[in-house]
C-alpha cells in the first residue's frame, strides 16, 4: 500500500489511518500514517511485561529534526491543546509493506524511517536511512520515553526516572519499578538533558471517546547524526525492555521479519491477493501466553486481551484457513485443561488467579471450533485423547445445569443468566443497566447448543461410542426451536424468549440458526431467515445488531462510555457475524453460481477498508448508520477471522474440507 500527500493534506484527513506491527506475546507498536499519536495506546513500544498482558507504554515516539545547513526542519506531528505541529508538511510518501515505511523530504535530502518489531521480544527497531543533497546535514532523534499502563494517561507529577549512558547504551529507570528501558543508536553523538519533559500530548481519539487526552513524557536527550555531503546513511535505533540490546542491525531485524511473514503466507498457499492479505493480518493475533506457556488469541487491538469466546469463534479462520494446524491444536488443548463444571474460560488469567468462566456460548462455540479442526485435518486421535472427554464433560452440565442458571429446560432448549446477567456475545453493561438483556433462552445459544450435539453425535460413531443419546436429544431441541423460536408474523426467529416474553426484536443472532456446522433449521425457513436480515441487517462492512426499524436503534457510536456502551449492540455494525451470514446465504441458495457472484459482492468491501482505518486489518465495529465509519478496536480478530474464513471456504472455495 503507497500513501502520498493526497492523504494527508489536513491533519484530521491525515489520523485516520493507522498501523500496527506486533511482536508475537502481546506487544505492538502503532501510530498514525501521518506519525502523530492520537490515542493513548499509539506508540513505538507498548510491551507486554507478562505476554500477552501487563502491557506498558515504554516508548511514546522518536520526534526527528533535519537540520541543512543551519535551517532546522522538524518532522514530527502532534497536537496539545491549542496547537498542531505540522511536521507531515514535509511526508512525501507512506508505505506499508508488511511493515510502516515513512519517506521524508527536506530540500535535497531524503530521510526513510522504517519500523519492525522483534518477535517474541519486548523490542522494536527503527532504520533510519538518510540520502544526503550537497549540504552538511544533522539528523537529531529525540527519544519520548514513558512508563505506565497502556490503559491510563501519565502526568509529570506522577512519574520520575533515573537514567545512566553506559557502552553506547541509555538505560532509562522509571523509579520504584525494577525494569529498564534501554535506548540505543548505532550512530550519533547523545546529548543528556535534565528534568526536560514533553508536555500535554493531546490524543484526539480519546477525547472523542470522553476519555482523559492529555499526557506528559519523559525526554532523556537526544542523539545529533552528521551526515556529510552526498553521503548516504543507515542509522539504527532500538528501544527494548529486554535485559540486553541484541539486535543492532536493523536491516537484517527487517529483513528476518519480512521472510518469517513471507513464509507464513507461502504456508497458507493462497494466490488470491485479498486471502494473502488476510493471512497476514491474522498473524497479529496469535501470540504465546506466558502463564499456560502456549499460544493464546488476542481478541482486539489495542485494548483487547485474549477471550474464550473470541477464540473460538476465530479459530477456523486465524488457524485453519491460514494452515496453522499447530496453532490450532495448542488452544484447543489448552482449553480442554481448563473446563470446569462445563464451562470454559471467558478469559485467562495470569498465574495464580482463577480464570473467570462468565459465559453461556464460549463452551458451546468450542464444539464448532474442534468440528472445524477435524475437518481441515481430521486428526480424530488427537479430539479422541484430549479433546472429547471435556466435550463430554460440556454436555453433561449444560443438560443437568450449572453456574449462573445454565440449563436444559424441560423443552430441552437451553436457558441462561437473570436479568443481572449478560452471558452472551452482546454483553454490554453500564454499572447495573444491563444494555440488551437476553436472559432466558437466547437464539444463536440455542442453535449452538443443537450443533454441539450435532458434531458429539459425529464424533461418538466415528469412536464407535454410542451415539443414540446425543441424536435423540438434538431432535428433542430441534422440534422445540421449530415450535418456539419462529416468528410466523416476521418470518424470521424471535431473538429471544423468556417464560412471559417473546424478544421479536430483529438482530443478526439468528443467521447462526443457518451457517453453522449443522443448522437447526433449513428450507423456507432458512431462506426467510437469511432474507430478512439481508433487508434489515445488513451493511457493506457487517451486520447492524439491531434493525433500524425498532425504536431502539442507535445509529451512531460515539461519546462518553455510557453512550458508546448503549449503542454497543444496538444496532452497531459488527463484522463477525458477516462471515456467517455469507455462508448461510450461499446455503440457502444452494451455493449457485449466482450466489457466489453476490457473496463476492459482499466480500469487495474489505479491499478498499483493508486501506482504511488500521492498514492490512479489519476493525471490530462500524456505525450502523451511512457513511459507516470505523469504530471500537481497529483490529480485531474475529472481523479477520470470519471474514477470511467465509471468501477461502464458502465464497472462492479455496479449501476442500473433509467431512
Amino acid at each position: 500500500m503507497n500513501f502520498g500527500k493526497s492523504s494527508w493534506r489536513t491533519y484530521e484527513q491525515g489520523i485516520q489511518r493507522e498501523w500496527l506491527l506486533t511482536n508475537g506475546i502481546g506487544g505492538f507498536a502503532s501510530s498514525t500514517i501521518i506519525g502523530s499519536n492520537t490515542r493513548r495506546y499509539h506508540g513505538l513500544l507498548v510491551a507486554a511485561l507478562k505476554p500477552p498482558v501487563s502491557r506498558h507504554l515504554i516508548l511514546s515516539k522518536i520526534d526527528e529534526c533535519v537540520t541543512v545547513d543551519n535551517e532546522s526542519f522538524n518532522l514530527f506531528s502532534y497536537e496539545v491543546p491549542g496547537f498542531i505541529m505540522h511536521g507531515y508538511h514535509h511526508l512525501e510518501r507512506f508505505e506499508y509493506d508488511m511493515l510502516p515505511k515513512y519517506i521524508y523530504r527536506v530540500k535535497d535530502v531524503y530521510v526513510e524511517k522504517e519500523i519492525c518489531m522483534v518477535y517474541g521480544e519486548n523490542t522494536v527497531v527503527v532504520v533510519y536511512h538518510v540520502i544526503n543533497g550537497t549540504g552538511r546535514t544533522n539528523l537529531r532523534l529525540t527519544p519520548l520515553v514513558n512508563f505506565r499502563d497502556y490503559h491510563f494517561n501519565s502526568g509529570r507529577a506522577y512519574m520520575s526516572f533515573e537514567r545512566k549512558f553506559e557502552k553506547d547504551v541509555l538505560t532509562v529507570r522509571p523509579s520504584c519499578y525494577d525494569i529498564d528501558i534501554k535506548l540505543y543508536s548505532t550512530d550519533g553523538k547523545f546529548t543528556e538533558l535534565d528534568d526536560t519533559w514533553f508536555y500535554n500530548m493531546d490524543y484526539a481519539v480519546e477525547r472523542e471517546r470522553g476519555l482523559a487526552s492529555t499526557e506528559d513524557h519523559y525526554i532523556p536527550g537526544y542523539y545529533d547524526i552528521e551526515i556529510k555531503p552526498l553521503e548516504e546513511k543507515y542509522i539504527t535505533f532500538v528501544a527494548t525492555v529486554e535485559k540486553n540490546v541484541n539486535h543492532r542491525d536493523g536491516l537484517k531485524i527487517i529483513e528476518k521479519e519480512k521472510k518469517r511473514l513471507k513464509k507464513l503466507a507461502s504456508k497458507a498457499g493462497y494466490k488470491d491477493e485479498l486471502a494473502k492479505k488476510l493471512v497476514l493480518a491474522a498473524d497479529k493475533f496469535i501470540v504465546h501466553r506466558e502463564s499456560t506457556n502456549a499460544k493464546t488469541v488476542i481478541a482486539g487491538y489495542p485494548w483487547f486481551t485474549d477471550w474464550g469466546r473470541d477464540t473460538m469463534i476465530s479459530l477456523a479462520g486465524l488457524t485453519l484457513a491460514t494452515r496453522r494446524f499447530e496453532d490450532a491444536k495448542e488452544i484447543l488443548y489448552t482449553f480442554s485443561k481448563y473446563v470446569k463444571d462445563g464451562l470454559i474460560p471467558n478469559m485467562f488469567p495470569d498465574a495464580g488467579h482463577e480464570p473467570p468462566y462468565n459465559t453461556v456460548d464460549a463452551a458451546l462455540w468450542y464444539f464448532e471450533a474442534v468440528n472445524k479442526y477435524v475437518n481441515y485435518t481430521h486428526d480424530y486421535k488427537f479430539i479422541k485423547e484430549n479433546i472429547y472427554s471435556g466435550l463430554k464433560q460440556i454436555i453433561e452440565y449444560y443438560s443437568k445445569g450449572t453456574h449462573f442458571n445454565i440449563k436444559a429446560d424441560e423443552d430441552y432448549l437451553i436457558s441462561a443468566g437473570d436479568e443481572h446477567t449478560q452471558l452472551t456475545w452482546m454483553d454490554a453493561k453500564v454499572g447495573d443497566w444491563v444494555v440488551t438483556p437476553r436472559h432466558g433462552k437466547a437464539v444463536e445459544i440455542n442453535a449452538l447448543w443443537y450443533n454441539a450435539l450435532k458434531i458429539m453425535s459425529q464424533l461418538s460413531k466415528h469412536f464407535k461410542e454410542d451415539a443414540g443419546l446425543y441424536d435423540e436429544m438434538a431432535e428433542k431441541v430441534k422440534k422445540s426451536f421449530e415450535e418456539k423460536f419462529w416468528n410466523e408474523e416476521k418470518k424470521c426467529l424471535y431473538d429471544c424468549l423468556t417464560p412471559n416474553y417473546k424478544d421479536d426484536k430483529v438482530r443478526p443472532n439468528q443467521i447462526l440458526a443457518v451457517s453453522l456446522s449443522y443448522p437447526v433449521i433449513e428450507g423456507e425457513k432458512a431462506k426467510s431467515v437469511v432474507d430478512i436480515v439481508f433487508k434489515e441487517l445488513y451493511t457493506a462492512y457487517g451486520l447492524r445488531s439491531l434493525s433500524p426499524k425498532e425504536k431502539e436503534y442507535v445509529g451512531v457510536y460515539m461519546g462518553d462510555q455510557y453512550r458508546r456502551d448503549g449503542a454497543y449492540h444496538q444496532g452497531t455494525v459488527w463484522t463477525w457475524p458477516l462471515g456467517h451470514f455469507i455462508t448461510a446465504y450461499l446455503r440457502v441458495n444452494n451455493y449457485s453460481p449466482e450466489a457466489r457472484k453476490m457473496a463476492l459482492r459482499f466480500i469487495e468491501p474489505f479491499k478498499d477498508h483493508l486501506q482504511d482505518a488500521c492498514l492490512g486489518s479489519v476493525s471490530e465495529i462500524f456505525d450502523g448508520n451511512e457513511p459507516l465509519i470505523p469504530r471500537g478496536c481497529f483490529a480485531q480478530a474475529w472481523s479477520v477471522a470470519e471474514i477470511l474464513r467465509a471468501y477461502v471456504e464458502d465464497v472462492m472455495q479455496l479449501v476442500q474440507l473433509k467431512h
